[in-house]
């Protein structure tokens, strides 16, 4: 494989519009709009078609509520605005420099299988259809298949296992009932193979294998979230001050914890990593596009105790901004620099403010307004729009030197024999995922292990007092599996008197600002080659990629004709 970067697959010119809707594999209700001439996009509209007024619903409420409404934001990265709930609070009341370390601990390992669910079911059951073609899983031979697996992964694999999956897929296309394979797009015009679809069948057989293999495996990381959170989805132990989940700390907890987390990373090191690398060499041409702005932000994650709010110097991951994909450069995050633009969203108005001032006032005009198009608004970072997600956060700690992030990232470059720059597109997103997916789940425990040392010298405290003022505000900022989220809290009279939720899909997926200037999403479908207009799978790549919070519809728009054709997708 060639170390520079490979070019993208020329675009087939063809006639017509394109509508994929509704796509599904992501969260919420998506619209995007592209215009495509001469087989590439461009221009695009990102459109958010779900309205959910949290910050109004907040307003008058006890700040130690907002929790448990934020986290019902998402059923799957529900912890998270759990975390940026409480972090906020306990920055505006002034505890958050007092956490008990243990609280601390708990906090972290929670998010670090918070991640490894996310990561795996995203790649697995999101995105994998996009580069797994599950119908030509079928013509492969098991035994070859197997002697393949047996160089991708350090694991054995038996011929009769997958001969096993293949039976199993064949009687769902024989049922014509394919469930959760429905309406993807393996197939191009005429029932040919779509020709964006490249792996081998024996390749396709052993990842189909994977996908149904990883719907138990991530069943064992949302069951480490529920040892330490009491349930999930929507844990119940954070509260400002720290946790309540005192019966974790015993030896017997802290040991299901171990055993559930050591089986989801044997997984990551065995098949999820292996699987990205295998795979990925076939696709190198996803390098070619999806680019998009090349700024990123990241928070970072994994607090140490005492530091919850101190981006630029107290967590195991680093927060940091990248401008224009310069990796030697990594500037430390300045809130301030951060504002919410309305432009070409349906609120009322056109400001620009910073979310502590922020306003929620929905204005809804119509579907098809060429100017405001959006219920997101369009996050901003000194006046720039920016990444978020696992390759933000991934470059950031890589640019930082993050021995970790370092290692790991230079183990992928060199396996896939390409260069970083390569990382900017679409597939450099589902890279980076798994690199950090791997970093966390080696991370875990090292955590654990110091929180059970603790217990075991006598430290159990989990819970700082303090006391609620009349007047305050505070930030919560989250790394989250789906990039950089905050939330914003002023206080008055003890009650909410303004939340702000500023949440990765809004930074990826909003439109753009005052200035005219695209979203990430909306810059990362410029130029991108639809070969198929009936099944343009290339468009869900690079959107699926973001994994987006919000389920969505796909439009592509001839810019001459108009004329729609409508297409299911998954």
């Amino acid at each position: 494989m060639s170390g520079s970067k490979p070019k993208a697959a020329p675009a087939v010119a063809y006639k017509g519009p394109v509508i994929v809707d509704p796509v599904t594999r992501i969260e919420g209700h998506l619209r995007i709009v592209t215009q495509v001439e001469n087989g590439k996009v461009v221009d695009v509209q990102s459109s958010a078609q779900l309205f959910r007024g949290l910050e109004i619903i907040l307003k008058g409420r006890d700040p130690r509520d907002a929790q448990h409404f934020t986290q019902r934001s998402c059923g799957v990265c529900t912890y998270v605005h759990a975390v940026g709930s409480t972090r906020c609070v306990e920055n505006a009341v002034g505890v958050d420099k007092k956490l008990p370390k243990n609280a601390t601990l708990m906090r972290n390992l929670t998010m670090a299988a918070q991640f490894m669910h996310d990561h795996l079911v995203h790649f697995y059951h999101l995105h994998a259809l996009d580069f797994v073609d599950v119908a030509n899983a079928l013509s492969a031979d098991p035994v070859k298949a197997a002697k393949i697996a047996a160089t991708i992964s350090p694991r054995a694999t038996k011929a009769e296992d997958l001969k096993a999956v293949q039976d199993k897929v064949k009687a769902l296309v024989a049922s014509g009932q394919l469930g959760i394979f429905t309406n993807a797009y393996f197939f191009g015009e005429g029932g040919k193979r779509h020709p964006a679809y490249k792996l081998p069948a024996e390749v396709d057989l052993i990842a189909v294998a994977h996908y149904l293999e990883a719907l138990r495996v991530q069943v064992k990381a949302a069951r480490a979230m529920a040892v330490f959170g009491a349930k999930n989805p929507h844990t119940q132990f954070t509260v400002a001050g720290g946790v309540t989940n005192y019966d974790a700390l015993k030896p017997e907890r802290l040991a299901e914890f171990a055993t559930l987390c050591k089986e989801v990373k044997k997984f990551v090191d065995e098949v999820y990593v292996p699987d990205v690398l295998a795979v990925a060499p076939y696709y190198l041409d996803v390098a070619g596009y999806g680019a998009g702005c090349k700024n990123y932000l990241s928070f970072g994650e994994w607090p140490t105790p005492g530091k919850e709010a101190d981006l630029n110097g107290g967590r195991w991951l680093p927060a940091g901004i990248i401008m224009n994909g310069n990796l030697a450069k990594v500037d430390p995050v300045d809130p301030a620099k951060i504002a919410e633009h309305i432009k070409h969203s349906w609120y009322n108005g056109d400001s620009v403010l910073h979310p502590y001032n922020g306003v929620t006032e929905p204005k809804y005009t119509k579907l098809d307004d060429k100017d405001r198009y959006s219920w997101m608004k369009a996050p901003r970072y000194n006046g720039e729009p920016m990444e978020v997600g696992p390759l933000a956060q991934v470059l950031v700690a890589y640019g930082r030197g993050q021995p970790e992030a370092k290692a790991t990232v230079d183990f992928v470059l060199k396996k896939l024999g390409v260069k970083a720059d390569v990382l900017f597109s679409t597939l450099g997103r589902t890279a980076g995922r798994a690199i950090e997916c791997s970093i966390v789940a080696g991370k875990t425990q090292s955590m654990l292990d110091e929180l059970a040392e603790n217990v075991k010298k006598g430290d159990t405290k989990l819970y700082e007092e303090w006391k609620m003022p009349d007047t305050a505000e505070g930030v919560g900022y989250v790394g989250c599996p789906r990039g950089g989220l905050s939330h914003w809290i002023k206080i008055k009279n003890k009650k909410i008197e303004n939340f702000q939720l500023v949440v990765p899909s809004t930074w990826n997926l909003g439109p753009r600002c005052a200035a005219g200037k695209l979203g990430p999403v909306e810059a990362a479908l410029m130029g991108t080659p639809v070969l198929d207009p009936k099944r343009p799978v290339e468009i869900l790549r690079t959107v699926h990629s973001f994994d987006p919070c919000i389920a969505c519809g796909v439009h592509v728009i001839d810019a001459k004709t108009g004329e729609e054709t409508v297409v299911q997708a998954m």
